[in-house]
This record gives C-alpha cells, sequence and structure tokens, in this order.
C-alpha cells in the first residue's frame, strides 16, 4: 500500500521551475515572483477525497479529486487553463494526467526518505520539487503556565474516568494525610505557622536581565506602579501607604528592601538610563517633551559598547513537570522552604490566599458575583486541601489555568461575566476622540464579551466605544477595533489581573516591598504573562491565521496595556525564536497595517509609530529583542523586482509604511483636502495650519528616529539597518533626474522623513572621523556610477586613478559607522530636498502660468464670448480654475512639509559639514585657506561627483529665495569661505555652469536683489580672500563664458555676466574694492577683454530689444484699428496676438540685460577711459554709441512708442542720458575720431536732433548741452578732413588684404597657421576668441609675428597710390 501523503510539507527545493512556467505561458513578471516564493503542500484525505492546497504568499491553488475518476480542472492559480484531469496510482507515486490546451501536461507525488516529491512536467520541461513534512511545534515556552495547562487538563481526564478511580485516590490522601498529622503533632504551633509561611513563598532562582523601560500603558497610568528607586545605588523612597488599603495583611514596621519588588523580584517601577520617553505619557505630549526626550536619547558612539549592570529577575521553569507528582516530593519542597522563612512571622498563609484571591479575582469557597468561582479546585481543596499546591506559584498557575480554560470550553456562558469593574480598566480608551470598538468575527453568531450592566465585560467594553451588537458608537471618529472572542476575554481577564498587582503595590508599598510578598506578586505577574502568551499562541483555542493581526494591537494603539506588560512578554519569550516570532511578527503586522491606514489629517499616526519605537527600545542586556525580529522579516528589504525599485521598497519594505506618512498632496490627498480646501483659507490660517503640521511631522519623525536609531544601536542588527539604509538611497538614485517617472521612485515625503533621520544620527559626527574616500572604497555601500559627472576628472582620468588607487588595498582603512552614516546623509540630501525645491519651483512656475491663462481668458472673454468657440473657452477656463485651486492646496501642502525653518536649518549646518569636508582636501589647513589654491588639482578632490558642490548651491539658491532668514546661521562663515574660494579657483571645476551657479548665489544675495540678506553679502564682500581675488575672478569668468561648450551658451552668457554686473554694481560701493577695480582697469588685457565682451553684449541686446519694441508697436496700431482689425481672419488675428505676446517676453528679458550692461558701461568709463580707446575698441565702441543713437533719436524713432513702456522696462529718457554720458566721459580727440569714422550711423543730424530732444525733454543740464555741442563741432572737423584725404584702396592686391575683412591691412602678422592677417583684426578677434580663425587652435597675442617685408610693400604701395592722386 503507498505510504501517506497526507500532512503539511514545507518546500526545500525547486529545480527547473521556471522552465515548466514558460512551458505553461506564464508571464515574465509573475515567474519572477513565484520562483522567490516557498510553497506549502497541505495533503489531505477525507473519506475517498484527496485536497491538495498549494500555499504561498503569492497566490493559494486547491485541488480536490478522487482516484481513478476524472474530472474538470480549472488551474486558475497557475495558467487559467481548463483540462480534463484524471489522478491514478502508479505503485507509490500518485500521477494526475492532465488533458487540455497543453501537451504531455501532468504531476507525481511520492514519499522517499520521508520526503514528499513532486514533478510537474509539460511538453517535456520537467520540475522538481522536494518538501519536507512540518512537524508540529512544541511550545518551548519558558514558564510554569504550559505544565499546570497539561495538569489541569490531566486532571479533567482523570475525574471523568469515573468514581472507582475517585475513590481510590481518597482513599491514598487519606492515608497520606494521616502520616502527616502525625508528624505534626510532634511540632509547635508557632513553628508550623513559620513553616507554612516558608512552604508557601515558593523556591527563588534568578535570571539576569535589565530593568524594563518604556511601557505600553493607558494615561492613566503614567506612575509606574509602586515606590521609585532613588538615586543610582539608593534604597527607593517609598510612597506613602493608603490608611484604608491594607489587602488584609500586617503591613507595620516593615522595612522596605532595596529593590522595590524585593531581592528577587522584577524591578517594574525602576527608570533604567537606557529608557527613553514611555507610552504611559500622552499622546498630546508637547514637543519640547519629545525634543528633550530625543535629546537623551542620541548618543550616536555606535562603535563603543558601554558595560551595562544586570538585576536579578524571578526565573520560570524551563521545562513541563510530570503531573504525577509524588506526595512525598511535595512534602520534602515544603520542607525546604521551611528553613528559608522563619524570619517573616507578619503574613499567614490565609492572608497570602486572599491576596491572591483578591488580585485574581477568585474563589473556591463560595459563588460570588465579585469573583469567578473554580469548581474543580474548590472539589480538590474540599478532598484534600493540604495537597493542592506546592507553592504559590504552582496555586496561582493551576487558577488561572483552570479560569481560562473556563472561559474556552463555556460557548454560551461568560465565565468573567459575574466580575465588577474595581479598577479603571484596561482597555479604557485615551481620549474620547479615540475608541477601541469590538468587532464581532464573522463566524460567530454573538461575543460573550458584549457588554452588560454591572459586569466586567460592560466595565471595560463600555469605555471602548462598543456599543449594542459590537458595532461602532461613532463611525465618523478615529477608532481601533478589538476582535470580539475567546482570545479578547482572556487577554482582558489576564491584562486586568496584572495590573492590579500594580494597584495593590501602589495601596501598600511598605507590605509589598517584603520579600514573601514581592515574590508572590512577581509570580502573579509572570504567570499573567506566561498564559497571555499561550492565548497569543492559540495553544487554549486555536491558531490565529498568519496573516492576521495580533490581538495585542488595538490596546497597543490605544496605549491602555498595564505597565510593563509588553515588556515582561518580551523579556519571558524573546529567548525561544518560534514562541517570539509567534507572538510578535503578528504585533508587527498588525501595526504596519495601522499605520498604512494613518494620515496627518489627524493625531491618529502617532500610535503605530509610538508602539514600535518602544517596542524597538525594549533591551535586555545588549541585545534588543524587537530590532532582531524586525530586521529578520522576509520583508525587511525585500530584493528588487521592477525597474521602479524605489517605489518597490517605500511600498514592500516593514519600515516603509511607517516612513510615508506625508503632508504633501502627490503623496496623501487628505491633509489639502481637510486643511486647505476651504474657502475661507486665509494667509494667517495657512501659516497656523502649517505650523500644525510642522508639528506634527517632528512628531513622526522624531519616533522614526528613535526607531532607525535603536536599530542602529544594537550590534546584532546594525549591519541590516546600514544595508536598508544603503538600499533606499541607491534603488531612488532617478529621483536626482531633472526628469524622472515618480511611479519608479519614493515619494518626497518618504525620502524627507528619512533625511530627518539621518540628519539626527549626523548631528554629533566629528570630521577627523570621516573618511574623504570613502565613495572609492571597495566596501563602500553607495553605488556611485562611473558616469556621474565629476569635479574636474574626465572619465579616462578617473579610471586610470582608481585603478591605481585599488593596487594598494593598505590605503584604504575599514569604513566605520561615522563615515557610513555621513555619506548616506549626503546621498539623502541629493535625492529629497534637492528634488524637492525643484517640484516646489516648478509647481510655482505653473501656478503662474495658469494665472496668466486665466487673467488672458477673462480679458478677452469679451472677444470669444459671442463665437463659435465660446464653449470651449468657458470649459477651458473652469478647468483652468479647477487646476489653479488643486495646485495653490499643493502648494499649501509642500509648504508645510517643505519650507520648515528647522528643517531647512539642519540641511544647511549639514551642508556646512560637507563643504568643511571639500575645502580640507583642497586645502589641508583650512580654516587658514588662502589664494590662489595650488596649481595641481587634489585628484580625491577631482574625483568626487559634480552634485557635492551644485548641491549647495542650488540649497543656497532655494532658502534665499524662498527662507532667507535660514542663512543666519553659525556655519555661515565656512559658507562665505566655500563660494569665495570656488569662485576664485575656476580651474579645480571642469563645468562653467556650478561656477555660473555659485556666482548666481552671490547675485540673489545681492541688497538689490533679496535685501533680507544684506548681512551675508556683506560677509562676502569684506571676507579676507574676496577683497583682493573676487573682482579678477568674476571679470575673468565674463570673458570665459562666451564659450561654455553648450548649446545655449549664447543666451546662457547674457543671464551670467547680468549677474555678474550686478555684483559689480554693488562690489564698486565699497570702499575695500576700489583699489582692486582700479588694479584692474589698468593691468591691461584682461580688463580690455572684459569691455569688449561689454561691447558686444550691449549691441546684441539693444539692438534685439529695440527691434522687438518696433513690433510691438506695429501691432498694437494694427489692433487700434478696430475696423481693420476685425476684417482679419481669426487665425490671423491669433497668429498676431501670439507674436505681441512673445515679444513682449522677449523685450522684458532683453532690456533688463541691455539696461545692465549700459549701467556698467555708465559706470567705469566715468572711472577710467584709456581701455575704451584702444585701437580694436575705440571704433566698435563709438559704432555702438552711433547706432544706438540713431535708434533713439532717428527718423525711425516713433516705431519705439509703444503702449506702457514701463510695462517692458524701456525708459528713453534714461537710456538717452546714460548714452550721451558715456559720450562725454570719453571725450578727446581719439574718441572723436573714432565717431567720425563710422559712416554707418554717424551724421551731423542725428547729434543735432539729440540735443534739440535733450533740451526739450530736460534730460541734461546746459552745461552737458554745450559740451555735447562742443565734441559734434570737433567730430565735423575730423569728417570733413577724413572727406579730403579719402582714398580708394579697393584696388589692393590680395596679398594686401586682411583675408577675413578684405580690407587694405596696415600692420600685417604671421599666424601659426601660416596665414597672414591685419594686428588690429586679429587682435579684435582675439578678445572675442583666443582661437586660430582658421584652424581653431589656441592663439594669444604673444603668437603672432610681424612681417616688416609685407608691411613696408603696403606702405610703399598706399604712398604710390597717394601720390598719383596728388598728381592727378
Amino acid at each position: 500500500m503507498p505510504a501517506s501523503l497526507c500532512g503539511t510539507w514545507d518546500m526545500l527545493s525547486n529545480v527547473s521551475f521556471e522552465g515548466y512556467m514558460i512551458a505553461l505561458g506564464v508571464g515574465l513578471s509573475t515567474r519572477k515572483v513565484a520562483l522567490k516564493l516557498k510553497h506549502r503542500k497541505v495533503i489531505e484525505k477525507i473519506g475517498e477525497v484527496y485536497v491538495i492546497k498549494t500555499l504561498s504568499t503569492f497566490r493559494n491553488y486547491a485541488l480536490s479529486f478522487r482516484i481513478n475518476e476524472e474530472f474538470d480542472e480549472y488551474t486558475k492559480g497557475l495558467d487559467g487553463r481548463h483540462c480534463k484531469s484524471v489522478v491514478t496510482w502508479e505503485g507509490n507515486r500518485m500521477v494526475c494526467t492532465q488533458k487540455g490546451e497543453k501537451k504531455n501536461r501532468g504531476w507525481a507525488h511520492w514519499i522517499e526518505d520521508d520526503k514528499l516529491h513532486l514533478e510537474l512536467y509539460c511538453e517535456g520541461q520537467i520540475c522538481k520539487q522536494v518538501f519536507k513534512r512540518e512537524i508540529e511545534p512544541k511550545s518551548s515556552l519558558p514558564d510554569y503556565a504550559l505544565s499546570v495547562f497539561i495538569r489541569g487538563r490531566e486532571r479533567q481526564r482523570q475525574r471523568e474516568r469515573g468514581a472507582s478511580w475517585l475513590a481510590s485516590g481518597i482513599i491514598q490522601l487519606k492515608t497520606e494525610k494521616r502520616i502527616k498529622r502525625n508528624a505534626m503533632e510532634e511540632l509547635s504551633a508557632d513553628e508550623i505557622r513559620r513553616r507554612r509561611l516558608a512552604r508557601l513563598a515558593g523556591g527563588q532562582t534568578s535570571q539576569p536581565t535589565t530593568p524594563l523601560s518604556t511601557p505600553l500603558t493607558s494615561p492613566q497610568r503614567e506612575t509606574p506602579p509602586g515606590p521609585l528607586p532613588g538615586p543610582s545605588g539608593a534604597s527607593p523612597q517609598p510612597l506613602p501607604p493608603a490608611p484604608s488599603h491594607t489587602l488584609g495583611l500586617n503591613a507595620q514596621n516593615v522595612t522596605p528592601a532595596t529593590s522595590p519588588m524585593g531581592p528577587s523580584g522584577v524591578a517594574y517601577r525602576s527608570q533604567s538610563s537606557e529608557g527613553v520617553s514611555s507610552l504611559s505619557s500622552s499622546p498630546s505630549n508637547s514637543l519640547e517633551t519629545q525634543s528633550q526626550s530625543l535629546s537623551r536619547s542620541q548618543s550616536m558612539d555606535i562603535d563603543t559598547a558601554s558595560c551595562e549592570k544586570s538585576m536579578s529577575q524571578v526565573d520560570v521553569d524551563s521545562g513541563i513537570e510530570n503531573m504525577e507528582v509524588e506526595d512525598s516530593d511535595r512534602r520534602e519542597k515544603r520542607n525546604l522552604t521551611e528553613k528559608d522563612s522563619s524570619s517573616n512571622p507578619d503574613v499567614s498563609e490565609e492572608q497570602a490566599l486572599q491576596l491572591i484571591c483578591k488580585i485574581l479575582r477568585v474563589s473556591w469557597k463560595e459563588q460570588d458575583r465579585d469573583v469567578i468561582f473554580l469548581p474543580s479546585l474548590a472539589a480538590e481543596f474540599q478532598q484534600n486541601p493540604k495537597d493542592v499546591y506546592s507553592d504559590f506559584k504552582d496555586l496561582i498557575g493551576q487558577i488561572l489555568m483552570e479560569v481560562l480554560m473556563m472561559s474556552t470550553q463555556s460557548r454560551d456562558c461568560n465565565p468573567f461575566a459575574s466580575l465588577t469593574a474595581t479598577s479603571q480598566p484596561i482597555t479604557a480608551a485615551k481620549s474620547p476622540d479615540h475608541h477601541l470598538t469590538l468587532v464581532p468575527p464573522s463566524s460567530q453568531g454573538s461575543s460573550p464579551m458584549m457588554p452588560c450592566g454591572g459586569s466586567f465585560g460592560a466595565s471595560s467594553l463600555s469605555s471602548l466605544g462598543a456599543s449594542g451588537g459590537g458595532m461602532a458608537c461613532d463611525s465618523g471618529s478615529d477608532r481601533f477595533t478589538i476582535e470580539a472572542c475567546k482570545e479578547t476575554e482572556m487577554l482582558n481577564y489576564l491584562m486586568e489581573r496584572f495590573d492590579s498587582v500594580g494597584m495593590e503595590e501602589r495601596k501598600a508599598p511598605k507590605m509589598c516591598s517584603q520579600p514573601v510578598v514581592s515574590q508572590l506578586l512577581s509570580n502573579i505577574r509572570s504567570q499573567c504573562i506566561s498564559h497571555a502568551a499561550l492565548v497569543l499562541q492559540g495553544a487554549l483555542t486555536q491558531p490565529r491565521a498568519p496573516l492576521q493581526p495580533s490581538l495585542l494591537v488595538p490596546y497597543m494603539l490605544c496605549r491602555n496595556l498595564p505597565y510593563g506588560f509588553i515588556q515582561e512578554l518580551v523579556r519571558m519569550t524573546h529567548q525561544e525564536e518560534e514562541v517570539f516570532k509567534q507572538i510578535f511578527i503578528p504585533i508587527l503586522q498588525g501595526l504596519g497595517l495601522a499605520v498604512k491606514e494613518c494620515s496627518f489629517d489627524s493625531d491618529n499616526f502617532k500610535y503605530p509609530l509610538m508602539a514600535l519605537a518602544e517596542l524597538c527600545e525594549i533591551k535586555f542586556g545588549k541585545t534588543h529583542p524587537m530590532c532582531n525580529l524586525i530586521t529578520s522579516l522576509p520583508l525587511w528589504c525585500p530584493d528588487p523586482l521592477s525597474p521602479g525599485a524605489g517605489r518597490e521598497i517605500q511600498r514592500l519594505s516593514f519600515l516603509g509604511a511607517f516612513f510615508s506618512l506625508s503632508v504633501f498632496v502627490e503623496d496623501d490627498t487628505k491633509v489639502g483636502d481637510k486643511y486647505f480646501s476651504g474657502p475661507a483659507i486665509t494667509m494667517e490660517n495657512t501659516r497656523v495650519v502649517s505650523q500644525s503640521l510642522q508639528h506634527y511631522l517632528e512628531s513622526a519623525r522624531g519616533d522614526l528616529f528613535k526607531i532607525l536609531h535603536n536599530i542602529l544601536l544594537n550590534g546584532e542588527t546594525r549591519e541590516a539597518a546600514l544595508s536598508y539604509m544603503a538600499a533606499l538611497v541607491n534603488r531612488n538614485v532617478k529621483k536626482a533626474q531633472m526628469q524622472t517617472d515618480d511611479k519608479l521612485v519614493s515619494t518626497d515625503g518618504f525620502m524627507m522623513n528619512f533625511l530627518w533621520v539621518l540628519q539626527q544620527l549626523s548631528m554629533k559626527i566629528k570630521l577627523e572621523t570621516v573618511d574623504p574616500l570613502y565613495i572609492f572604497h571597495p566596501k563602500c555601500r553607495l553605488n556611485v556610477s562611473l558616469e556621474e559627472t565629476r569635479l574636474k576628472a574626465t572619465m579616462e582620468e578617473l579610471k586610470s586613478w582608481l585603478a591605481e588607487l585599488h593596487e594598494d588595498p593598505t590605503k584604504f582603512s575599514e569604513p566605520k559607522f561615522p563615515t557610513e552614516c555621513f555619506f548616506l546623509t549626503l546621498h539623502t540630501h541629493h535625492l529629497s530636498i534637492l528634488p524637492g525645491c525643484r517640484r516646489y519651483i516648478r509647481r510655482l512656475r505653473a501656478i503662474r502660468d495658469l494665472n496668466r491663462t486665466v487673467e488672458e481668458l477673462k480679458n478677452s472673454e469679451s472677444q470669444w464670448k459671442d463665437s463659435p468657440l465660446a464653449s470651449r473657452h468657458r470649459e477651458m477656463l473652469k478647468r483652468c480654475k479647477t487646476q489653479l485651486k488643486k495646485l495653490v492646496r499643493s502648494k499649501a501642502c509642500a509648504d508645510a512639509g517643505l519650507l520648515d525653518e528647522n528643517l531647512l536649518r539642519r540641511c544647511l549646518q549639514f551642508y556646512s559639514m560637507v563643504i568643511q569636508l571639500i575645502l580640507r582636501m583642497v586645502d589641508p589647513i583650512y580654516p587658514n585657506v588662502s589664494l590662489p589654491l595650488s596649481p595641481e588639482v587634489p585628484k580625491s578632490f577631482a574625483a568626487l561627483p559634480e552634485f557635492y558642490i551644485e548641491d549647495v548651491a542650488e540649497f543656497l539658491l532655494f532658502i534665499v529665495q524662498y527662507s532667507p532668514q535660514v542663512l543666519y546661521e553659525p556655519c555661515t562663515q565656512d559658507i562665505v569661505t566655500f563660494l569665495v574660494v570656488f569662485i576664485c579657483s575656476q580651474n579645480y571645476i571642469r563645468n562653467p555652469y556650478l561656477i555660473a551657479k555659485l556666482v548666481e548665489v552671490l547675485f540673489v544675495t545681492n541688497p538689490a536683489v533679496q535685501p533680507r540678506t544684506q548681512r551675508f553679502f556683506e560677509m562676502i564682500e569684506n571676507h579676507p580672500l574676496s577683497v583682493n581675488q573676487l573682482v579678477p575672478a568674476l571679470m575673468k569668468f565674463y570673458t570665459d563664458v562666451e564659450h561654455t561648450g553648450a548649446t545655449s551658451e549664447f543666451y546662457d552668457k547674457f543671464t551670467i555676466r547680468y549677474h555678474i554686473s550686478t555684483i559689480f554694481k554693488s562690489l564698486w560701493q565699497n570702499i575695500g574694492h576700489h583699489g582692486t577695480f582700479l588694479e584692474e582697469f589698468n593691468s591691461g588685457k584682461q580688463f580690455v577683454r572684459y569691455i569688449n565682451m561689454l561691447i558686444n553684449d550691449t549691441t546684441f541686446l539693444l539692438d534685439e530689444s529695440l527691434e522687438s519694441l518696433k513690433r510691438i508697436h506695429e501691432i498694437q496700431e494694427e489692433m487700434k484699428n478696430k475696423e481693420q482689425w476685425d476684417q482679419l481672419p481669426r487665425e490671423q488675428q491669433q497668429s498676431r496676438q501670439s507674436q505681441l505676446a512673445q515679444d513682449e517676453r522677449v523685450s522684458r528679458s532683453y532690456l533688463a540685460l541691455a539696461t545692465e550692461t549700459v549701467d556698467m558701461f555708465h559706470i567705469l568709463t566715468k572711472q577710467v577711459q584709456k581701455p575704451f580707446l584702444r585701437p580694436e575698441l575705440g571704433p566698435r565702441l563709438a559704432a555702438m554709441l552711433n547706432y544706438n543713437l540713431q535708434q533713439l533719436c532717428g527718423p525711425k524713432c516713433r516705431d519705439l512708442k509703444v503702449e506702457n513702456p514701463e510695462k517692458y522696462g524701456f525708459e528713453p529718457k534714461k537710456l538717452l542720458d546714460q548714452l550721451t554720458d558715456i559720450y562725454l566721459q570719453l571725450d578727446c580727440a581719439r574718441f572723436a575720431k573714432a565717431i567720425a569714422d563710422d559712416q554707418r550711423s554717424y551724421s551731423r543730424e542725428l547729434f543735432e536732433e539729440v540735443i534739440s530732444k535733450m533740451r526739450k525733454a530736460g534730460i541734461k543740464s546746459t552745461i552737458a548741452i554745450e559740451k555735447f555741442k562742443l565734441l559734434l563741432e570737433k567730430v565735423e572737423e575730423i569728417v570733413a578732413r577724413n572727406s579730403q584725404s579719402e582714398m580708394d584702396y579697393s584696388d589692393a592686391p590680395d596679398e594686401f588684404k586682411d583675408p577675413l575683412m578684405d580690407t587694405l591691412m596696415t600692420d600685417p602678422v604671421q599666424l601659426p597657421s601660416g596665414n597672414i592677417m591685419d594686428r588690429a583684426i586679429i587682435l579684435r578677434h582675439l578678445l572675442n576668441s583666443p582661437t586660430d580663425p582658421f584652424n581653431r587652435q589656441p592663439l594669444t597675442e604673444s603668437m603672432l609675428e610681424s612681417v616688416p617685408e609685407l608691411k613696408e610693400r603696403i606702405h610703399a604701395w598706399m604712398r604710390e597710390k597717394q601720390g598719383g592722386r596728388f598728381c592727378q
């Protein structure tokens, strides 16, 4: 006969499963998931029917059949096909043949070597799977409760065996009792009482532990039970006992023990230095309290371990005792205990029994409404009262087990219904806003825990918000639910009894500090915990479903667990791995599910976070058991399955749900809908709401920090924590891209929370402990792509240097936590705060564009309201308004999440650390940096990713614009030094746009741009390094930016130069920079190149802006003629209007830039004139000025007349005033000749018109106008002389002509390429580009060689030409 296949089987191996799935046609994504699963087979036989279940976390598949009977099978959980199947036995193999779309398909099961083998085959593909039989887990809970449980059941079975067995037992007990009574007659009454008291105290053993901390308890239990300990080593100061509560025990004249619980009790009311904030505190704790608690827990010296003292604790029996205990053994045990307890004559056995009954609220003497009557124990006491228990621990275990067994065996009646509440119910809700609601399981018609008058259930559950039928009393309020079942009844009872111990200690602290009573109370506590563990495992009822949350979760969320309950539960189970997992994994799953339902629209988010944080803080010795369990979860750091690895790790990892709490609308719409969707939202309301949300964020992030901090502190889990943190960074690298798919990466809120935690971890890192070469380390956790742009090194240089570096492993030291944490934080800034800032700016731009669109549609409504497109325009207007409301709401939420001053200050402080690290790399003597830096750029600096510096600049640009008050921090001096050093060391950075970004930071902090940053800009101006170095560096960059290598370089340079010009204007007002400016003015080539670029820009910008004004004028004139405009086709009208809008944008932009360059000309020509008069500059400058005068005052000047010129920044009077000032400031014979030589724009009539307009408009004083007249006369004289001596050299030989301009050369020079050009022309070219115009090779003035022979021949030809003219 074949071996039985029935049982539960866990997978051991799975070979060729993917090939089998491919043969079935299973998709790629499903195959990837299926390959990672471990299946479980459950095979059952019910009558003649076999049931085979294939279970996994992904899909389940069930199949039922009879042997040799064909049946229709639908493989829904596999490939979703229909087939005809038949199962037969072939020897010891169960074989199934599946006939359908796929050929040769089927499977076979058989047993071999006590393992289940399975072959799956389809179209030639064979998958082989092997399973091992699941062994029924033996509960190894190290507690006396299991032995009591087994003994109790055995007693029950024995009672049911019949009266004959009972009679023989009674005879045996009577005989033993008689023998014992004869022995006791020889002792005195006092000796008997002493020995009985000692026997009742029970044995004492110890187990090392540390004091418990952070209880999950209700607010009513903020004060731990019992007296608080004094200073370390001191005796505790007991609370004054309440005179009306003596518990029936004599508590007078008792000296309290050193431990509040006695010499061997657990110090439940001790406050260990390991503990942090307690859950006994109210959820509405002030932020100040939380921050103080947080600061106490932030000692981050992870690499050093402190020695910790342990306290003795109650031992628990680790084995299962024999259920048949010999009476002689019991008597021997009692005799041993009698010897140790003769010194405690004040507590009798009867009083101790009364205390047990009072705390456990039971009775075996008589039934009463306030207690649970125990019939089995009552029968045993009646039969043989002295042999019912060996010690109090035995008795407590029997009591609790009988109570719980009564609950499990009574389907209709509730054994706890006879109790009335004498204490604050464990399940009392924290506040009226949060209700703990009973939710009856669907399989039960009614719950035995339904509230009823005067019952324990009523007192507990009425406060939970339960109403008749177990439904919620308020569907609209926040509430946590608890399942109404037998387990809930038992847990409620056990928690009430556990809490009653603390109440008794508070009522009579002196009496409870006696060793006997302390041990008794400790036994009650430990037994309540042990039995609660059995309940949670389902040992008394049935195991709960694997994915079903623990019954303790609602209590933890409502913070209603008794003080020390969860800590004691961890202590007693964490050394038994299977038991620990069976109890606490459902708790973790429940907290994870709870936090997924939370949002910042209420304060419910606090409770799952606080619960998990305090679970992680529970510590025994050097171990945090919950941290070990969390990191062992399969979903601690799941492997990526798709391209969206960033979003995957957020959604799937255990901590992902906790870090996902966010105020951003893109992450959670509830926040915006609740706080920012009302019609009466004002700026003040928004500010107040933002502050409240920021407090919420601070609270949540504080708990997240506690969680991760404790996992890092725990040596066993530190590696897992660092791996998880690195995975979060590495899987979100796409977040730094300018354009990325948000569905593939983690959300902004998630990354900002992660950033906050890392900032706290990095706060106390000392830079001396950070290895700057970490990102090049072979063991670096961060994935820095070789394609990442580096500060200076090219790809080839980087590879060569890395190869050289890795040849010698001794150059690297083992990475330490400060280094890893620092660089994790740095890269997280790159992936969190910077993308958030960019998104914020894009959002503002979108709001501005939508506002403009809505405004345009409203203004043009008169034009389209009667047209056929009216309905479309109205719909578009409606959509724009709706979208605008959403964006405004989104911005309000982003203000709360991003413009948090505390967050931004922490970012600035961290970036200050980054700056210090970088500056030390370029100059080891930092902070005593000197300029210029070494010409040789350090390779370690050159190989750094470019974003290390770019991120600092981008962040500074953001805060200057949106939160400038953040700038004034102690770290500001480092930032100023950083900006000055790298702007003045442009050879250290390869990308000119990165230098431009640093220059932009100087520009936006300029008081003319942002008045609130005046002090910061003054720090830059007065920095010792900037006084002598900043102006030359900016002037050089002004000219170098002409060629950046980018496709947009032509337009980019105008913006960059605009920034530099604005900075120059401010620096010129600082007397400290005057000397540097004057030195540059007189130094020669550098300043000349600068002036040349200034002339080029002014020429282009004025020309473009004035041309755009002419086009605006033209369209405006067309639109004024209503009749003619209406006759134009609608498409042409729209085209013209679009052109008008574009020209308006162009004119505004170009006029702003042109105004700045003209201002610079005006300032510079006033201070220095010589460089402007050089041969290569003077004629070009005069031509530019003449042309613009012609535009402003020439015959077509009316074309510049536009409506609202101030709208475009066009100020013709000011422009004319500045241009004429430049003429007057450069007034000399050389400049007059340059004006006269301009035959394109200069005319006497033009200058006379200028004089006329200046006089009419009052632009210039009379003196200035007269000076301008004198200049005109000089120019006219030169023009007259030129006309007389004018020669036509157009017929000159080609070798005498410049190859570029085709004009006669006067000073020919030879280029390295062999070409000959006129010196003035090539020098003018070099001012624009330092390259050979024929081959683009580098070229400087020193490389030019004169050609004297050719020069002499040219001059001879010119003389001959002039002589011929005079002869004529």
